[in-house]
């Protein structure tokens, strides 16, 4: 190991175990499923708002989107960070304070938990479905970011791939079951900040390394397509490539994932004043804005910087913030140093959603499932055991999942987006907004979009042509249809749900 490698494997040490520690104090303040699952409510504007985007900006952040944008130019991933940016807004406009006091008044704290009491469905399909559904899309999900950690080391220190992502899975299950939800929000707070720092050092010593800012245009301009947002860069041929109104919608449909993400619609429901969540909504999309668009900048510089010949083309595009990084670090010890908070950075960016996602997928498991659908009833000492016994068994899953080296992040991370989005979010909608939406609607709603985004991804899409459309779009399109169409042919909800509805929307004027 090099005296660089050295340094940066002190700091990301020094990081692991910071956040470990975060674990352990709320560990003595974690008391009950209630704080282990929501945090008590307490969260405050600052952390609900950079918790919920760091969970929701993960690995795609500082790996998936910067390779995209080596790879292929603006227009897939400028389309894709637009469809984001809007969605992160208007989920934070109009879902994030109605959801906050609809669960509130029903003493929901997951959402499968929301669904279930919100319709008043005594047999708890809704909870049972709901719950399948966050364990089949979390799982690789999570499996994506323990990969994603494993790509870092093994790409970086040269060890081998499984021990490095098992210890990186290790660390985020210690302090995730420790604490819970809410060292879960306190540490993703606290990684949106080494996220931040890593965009940002990475951005401007990139240029630097590329020859400055006019090089780095001149080399993406000298690239057919690629800095245009109707075509983009094919890299196999050297030539542009059309990039359609309908790939155009169909890459935007990626915003609508956000009305369905367990991880994000649980920080709205944990904020401990829903009238602060309008400062929560400036800061979350502000801070998107600003990471996306340098995350997409890194990609086009790193270009450049291949270009200059200051590093030799990554095997995998999306490792090329580390290899950057890793250039940094041969500059001396304090670059070494922030070389090494640049990567804790792209830790932080896998971990602050992985651990969101062991969280919401452990509730579904022992909350939902055995509590809920199986009524197994414990005492609440067992209860607390029984969460944390979740969160590792899945997390064990995620490994045996993420043994492949080879996985594609970014592929990964948009399938399981695309079903939480077409799955969870009609539903969501619905529940918050239509009085008329009931109990078989939301079911049909549900099981419709789930199954449409394995139909669409695995038969439909590889026909290719017009076919070739993200799942999430059609999906959510079929999901809220059937959530109408069913709502409306079946009995309306009764009077108790009516009169709830009501109420609530009252609360939120």
């Amino acid at each position: 190991m090099t005296f660089a490698q050295g340094c940066i494997m002190a700091v990301i040490i020094l990081y692991l175990a910071m956040m470990i520690y975060v674990g352990y104090i709320y560990s003595r303040k974690t008391q009950n499923v209630g704080d282990f699952y929501l945090g008590g409510r307490k969260l405050g504007p600052f952390v609900t708002a950079m918790s919920a985007e760091a969970s929701d900006m993960s690995s795609y952040l500082l790996m998936g989107l910067p390779g995209l944008a080596y790879l292929t130019g603006l227009a897939d991933v400028g389309w894709t960070a637009i469809g984001l940016a809007l969605g992160t807004y208007i989920n934070w406009l109009i879902v994030a304070r109605r959801i906050r006091v609809y669960s509130h008044e029903l003493k929901a704290i997951t959402i499968p938990d929301f669904f279930s009491r919100r319709f008043h469905d005594e047999k708890n399909l809704l909870t049972c479905i709901a719950a399948v559904v966050i364990v089949v899309f979390f799982v690789p999900y999570t499996a994506s970011g323990f990969a994603a950690c494993g790509k870092l080391f093994s790409t970086l220190f040269g060890v081998n791939y499984m021990p490095a992502m098992i210890v990186s899975a290790i660390v985020i299950v210690t302090y995730t079951s420790l604490g819970g939800f809410t060292a879960a929000s306190t540490t993703d707070f606290i990684q949106s900040i080494f996220m931040t720092i890593a965009l940002i050092v990475i951005l401007f010593f990139g240029v630097a390394q590329a020859g400055g800012l006019s090089a780095v245009i001149e080399n993406a301009r000298s690239l057919p397509g690629y800095l245009s947002f109707g075509q983009t860069y094919d890299a196999a041929s050297g030539a542009a490539a059309p990039y359609g109104f309908m790939t155009v919608v169909s890459t935007m449909a990626w915003g609508l994932g956000y009305f369905g993400m367990p991880h994000i619609l649980l920080r709205f429901m944990a904020i401990e004043d829903d009238r602060k969540l309008a400062l929560s909504r400036r800061v979350a999309s502000v801070w998107v804005l600003v990471a996306m668009f340098v995350a997409i900048a890194i990609g086009i510089v790193g270009l450049g910087v291949v270009k200059a010949g200051a590093v030799t083309a990554p095997e995998d595009s999306e490792t090329i913030i580390i290899t950057l990084a890793d250039l940094l670090s041969s500059y001396g010890f304090i670059p070494a140093i922030v070389a090494g908070i640049v990567l804790a950075g792209i830790l932080a960016s896998t971990m602050s959603t992985a651990d969101s996602q062991l969280l919401a997928a452990a509730s579904s498991v022992s909350q939902n499932l055995v509590g809920e659908v199986f009524g197994i009833k414990v005492s609440k000492t067992a209860e607390m055991l029984v969460a944390r016994l979740t969160v590792l068994a899945i997390a064990v899953v995620g490994v045996v999942l993420a043994r492949d080296p080879n996985s594609n992040v970014f592929k990964i991370v948009s399938f399981a987006w695309a079903g939480f989005g077409a799955a969870f979010g009609p539903v969501v909608l619905l529940a918050l907004f239509w009085k008329r939406s009931n109990k078989a609607g939301a079911l049909a709603g549900m099981v419709a979009g789930g199954a449409m985004v394995f139909i669409w991804k695995f038969l439909v899409r590889p026909i290719g042509g017009a076919w070739n459309i993200y799942e999430l779009l059609p999906a959510f399109v079929v999901a809220l249809a059937a959530n109408v169409i069913v709502s409306l042919v079946t009995p309306e909800p009764d009077a108790a749900v009516r009169k709830e509805f009501d109420a609530v929307m009252k609360k939120c004027a």
